[in-house]
């Protein structure tokens, strides 16, 4: 039976609009003249027997009313997404036929005579009044017969809607005309809500959505608090995590805000929500000071961190954007998505390799550039363990460009976006992103501070960026698995892109000079805790030795090249505070420009050679801390043999 109903609602559904009118209009058609002959029977006390001349004439009448719900638009409305404003304008329409209906019978009264001999009492305000009265009850209700007939749901995945308030009522809204779910309850922490009802759904407390996940009653859990801090939420989504169900996001407060509350603006479960970071405002001056009405060029523009530096560069009210990347296909995606922002701002977008220096010259000059975010950077450890040279060439001697181009050109601020991985490196990704630093700790010093300020900016792992192991779950979980993990014991710091790049920009703005500033990345996360949480607030269960049915394996892939367990964002534990709570300012011994430009011409004949060994001997004597992965395994091999 179900089926059918099912099947018969599809049918419907699908119809064209000019059949589903049609439908309607003859429902209304037929009302119409029942309303008539209801009305006509209490008033003549009696049920009139019609001949077939009465019938004919009486049939005429509904189509006043049908003509006019036409000419007043009543039929152009959906079925499906009714509300009370409907209701209030559809009885407004039966109004209007009813008067145009009572002025007819006093215009042509002998019409309406002839009709019934012993119906005078029909054409009177009594009996249009019984008329309408019944016509607004047989009407509306049929409209909202038909709505519960649309949104009621057969076997629609059952869902949870976490949050009563505001943003939980629009969203349980837009959930009644949804072909994919059907909601079952309310949950929410406000004890003074508990047990009441919302429509016809009742507001449950937290504890009870344990009960509904044992008893398969809900299948999904939709938070719809935008307003609740990330800590909170992490608090939420860590005891939901453990009855292995679904979880969606509804996005934030301007997101609600422009009306996007919708099935579709809900969200994945992503790792922000899991860290729970601290959020603190941006301070506006500090991020003004390098950007509002200034030329600014970003370096590797096309690629993570460099576009959204880029995108808050643009809100920020720039003079001029100056796009710079190597990647032609990076720089038309970045160019066109800051377009579709109809910003007032000029955006120049320049194809180029941070390795020649003159192009970087061509650029400050003919702009005027005033600030440069440096980005542009090889930075996949793996990748650079393969092709060491090319980072040297990039990171090194591309920053060193750069930088010397920005000097020259009374360029006032230069901004190196660096990495934790620079602090007592494994590998010559971070090896060269420490020499890099060195290079423009060198330069700040050789130079003094009073035309370009030379500072850089150091971090961990951003969430979502091109390599990040956090969509490589996401893929792999949609795909059924398994996810892949080097290491149970490998950890490490996280922060959005976003949070990342206005820490950047203000830090930038803090330098006077040959600064090394870190970003408070909070506390490191294990890669594996992330990729269980992921798993299970999927609606999924990790399958392992102790739970063979589970949905999703992990297994563990050994660390790749050059890669650590942990990183380090300090080299020793000199460091400082800022103006801003989430900025520090490591203070790091580094070579004077004079040492340090001998080694920068030995890892040019390095490179001319493709001699790796000469590199390696290289970043031993410059770069603090660094041992290559081989030698780390070589000590821990003769430290085995030592204790044996």
């Amino acid at each position: 039976m179900e089926n059918k109903i099912f099947s018969l609602k599809e049918s419907l559904l699908n119809a064209n609009r000019k059949t589903k009118k049609a439908i309607v209009a003859l429902n209304d058609y037929f009302i119409f003249f029942l309303s008539t002959f209801i009305a006509l029977s209490i008033t003549t006390n009696s049920v009139p027997l019609l001949t077939l001349e009465q019938l004919l004439k009486m049939l005429g009448l509904p189509l006043l009313g049908v003509s006019t719900f036409f000419l007043l638009g009543v039929y152009q409305s959906i079925l499906r997404y009714i509300d009370f404003s409907f209701i209030f304008n559809l009885v407004k329409a039966i109004l209007a036929v009813y008067l145009l209906e009572l002025a007819f019978s006093f215009l042509f009264g002998d019409y309406f005579r002839s009709l019934f001999a012993y119906s005078k009492t029909y054409i009177s305000l009594e009996g249009n009044t019984i008329g309408f009265l019944f016509s607004i009850i047989l009407i509306t209700g049929s409209r909202i017969a038909a709505n519960s007939f649309f949104i009621t749901k057969f076997g629609e995945k059952r869902i949870v809607i976490y949050g009563a308030g505001s943003a939980g009522i629009q969203l349980a809204s837009a959930l009644k005309v949804s072909s994919e779910m059907r909601l079952v309850a309310f949950v929410d922490d406000n004890t003074s809500m508990h047990g009441s009802y919302v429509g016809d759904i009742k507001v449950l407390p937290p504890r009870n959505l344990k009960k509904l996940v044992k008893k398969g009653k809900v299948e999904e859990v939709l938070f719809a608090m935008p307003s609740q801090s990330r800590s909170s939420l992490r608090s939420m989504l860590k005891e939901i995590e453990k009855y292995s169900i679904k979880v969606r996001i509804l996005p934030g407060v301007s997101e609600l805000a422009q009306g996007k509350v919708s099935v579709g603006e809900l969200k994945e479960v992503n790792t922000e929500d899991l860290l729970g970071r601290l959020e603190i405002n941006a301070d506006q001056r500090l991020i003004n000071k390098n950007i509002k009405e200034k030329v600014v060029m970003v370096t590797g523009a096309g690629g993570s961190i460099g576009a959204e530096i880029s995108r808050q560069v643009l809100v920020n009210n720039p003079k001029l954007l100056i796009l710079f990347d190597l990647s032609e296909f990076s720089l038309y995606s970045i160019k066109q998505e800051l377009l579709e922002r109809k910003s007032k701002v000029r955006i120049e977008s320049i194809l180029g390799n941070v390795r020649n220096k003159d192009r970087i010259n061509q650029v400050c000059q003919t702009f005027g550039v005033q600030t440069i975010y440096h980005a542009a950077a090889y930075k996949h450890v793996p990748l650079v363990e393969e092709n060491s040279f090319e980072a040297v060439s990039n990171n090194i001697f591309g920053t060193l460009n750069c930088a010397l181009a920005a000097i020259e050109n009374k360029v006032e601020t230069f901004v190196l976006i660096s990495t934790d991985k620079a602090v007592r490196p494994t590998n010559i990704m971070g090896a060269s992103k420490r020499f890099s630093e060195l290079v423009l700790q060198s330069l700040s010093k050789e130079h003094g501070k009073d035309e370009t300020k030379i500072t850089m900016v150091r971090f961990g792992n951003v969430l979502g960026s091109s390599g990040s192991a956090i969509p490589l779950f996401q893929k792999q979980i949609s795909e059924g698995g398994p996810l892949t993990v080097t290491d149970p014991e490998v950890v490490r710091y996280f922060m959005s892109i976003s949070e990342a790049a206005e820490l950047v920009i203000q830090a930038g703005a803090m330098g006077t000079g040959g600064e090394v500033f870190v970003l408070d990345m909070g506390e490191p996360v294990r890669i594996l805790d992330l990729a269980e949480k992921l798993i299970r607030l999927s609606g999924m269960e990790i399958k392992s030795v102790e739970n063979p049915e589970g949905d999703i394996e992990i297994i563990f892939t050994g660390l790749r090249p050059g890669e650590k367990l942990f990183e380090e964002l300090l080299i020793g534990d000199n460091v400082g505070a800022t103006e801003h709570p989430q900025i520090y300012r490591a203070n790091e011994d580094f070579l004077l420009w004079e040492n340090l430009k001998d080694y920068i011409d030995f890892l040019k004949k390095a490179e001319s050679t493709s001699d790796h060994q000469k590199l390696r001997d290289i970043f031993k004597q410059t770069v603090s801390g660094f041992m290559p992965e081989k030698e780390i395994l070589d000590v821990i091999y003769l430290e085995q043999n030592k204790l044996t």
